[in-house]
């Protein structure tokens, strides 16, 4: 299953180490099937998005998702992908970015075509300049940010988004974490599959100490040592460690994380997909990265 990691601590801005395919640590984990690429985007003090990711194709791909990379910025978006849809190239590699803005999913849906008809039809032309891979993935975003350009609000984006996805589409999943420079938003559809908050005071729950999350399979790790006197909201597709603050987003949910760590919450996506579809509905290879320790 693909792992999505995001963190907002503006009006900070910090500096954070992440490992995005940290070193297995025993037998059970070397056996797990290898991600097939990882990405983490941030923003630079200017507001351009900077992103780092490389589909894991070959050996020199693996040592580049294993090192430390040490990045500042007041938002993070970190994703370690299975590939569900669309070959392992660098254009199918999360994040996406479009209009600024960045996304990472974990999920799937079907019935792309038509999904590519409604983005060229809220935009009102092609849908070249937003989608350059072919996975379900940025299609997705793509609609999103048409909706945005219609509207001008992401929050109602993502909303009409998914709701249209969900009563027109094939569903398995649909979570998915937008960053901006001073955003966040996250949202959990339906209840396939866990998307978890925590919302971490200054210093954690403990106080006075550094920020040190890493995923119990053994791939997203992040250290920063600047969230001992700051604070921040992270959304992680598992609890990252044993703060007993993590709260499981609900089906359906849209939570939105603004500037000063205004958070706000709200049922976005009321009914549970019209074509629900099942594990065993998918192809073997979406259906293997859609588990959470996928077969070699």
């Amino acid at each position: 299953m693909c792992r999505l990691f995001g963190l907002c601590a503006v009006p900070d801005r910090i500096t954070a180490t992440f490992w995005l395919l940290d070193a297995p640590d025993s037998l059970a984990v070397q056996s797990r099937r290898e991600p097939d690429g990882v990405g983490l985007g941030v923003f630079a003090p200017d507001g351009t998005a900077e992103v780092h990711k490389r589909p894991v194709a070959a050996y020199e791909d693996e040592e580049f998702a294993r090192e430390a990379k040490e990045v500042a910025s007041g938002t993070f978006l970190a994703h370690v992908r299975y590939a569900s849809t669309g070959a392992l190239r660098p254009e199918n590699t999360h994040p996406f970015l479009q209009d600024g803005r960045l996304l990472a999913h974990n999920g799937v849906v079907t019935g792309l075509d038509r999904l590519r008809a409604e983005v060229g039809r809220v935009l009102g032309g092609p849908v070249t300049d937003l989608v350059h891979g072919d996975t379900d993935s940025e299609l997705v975003f793509a609609l999103i940010t048409a909706y945005a350009r219609r509207d001008g609000d992401l929050g109602r984006a993502i909303a009409s988004a998914a709701t249209w996805i969900g009563a027109n589409l094939p569903v398995y999943a649909l979570n998915l974490i937008i960053t901006t420079p001073t955003d966040m938003w996250a949202l959990r559809y339906p209840d396939t599959h866990e998307l978890y908050v925590l919302a971490r005071p200054s210093g954690g729950h403990h106080g006075h100490r550094h920020l040190e999350h890493a995923s119990a399979s053994g791939r997203v790790r992040v250290r920063s040592g600047a969230l001992a006197d700051a604070a921040a909201t992270i959304v992680a597709s598992e609890p990252m460690d044993e703060d007993p603050g993590w709260r499981l987003l609900a089906p359906g949910e849209l939570l939105h994380v603004a500037a000063g760590q205004h958070r706000t919450s709200r049922t976005a996506v009321p009914d549970p997909p019209a074509h629900r579809l099942r594990l065993a509905d998918l192809h073997p290879q979406a259906a293997a990265s859609q588990q959470d320790h996928p077969a070699p």
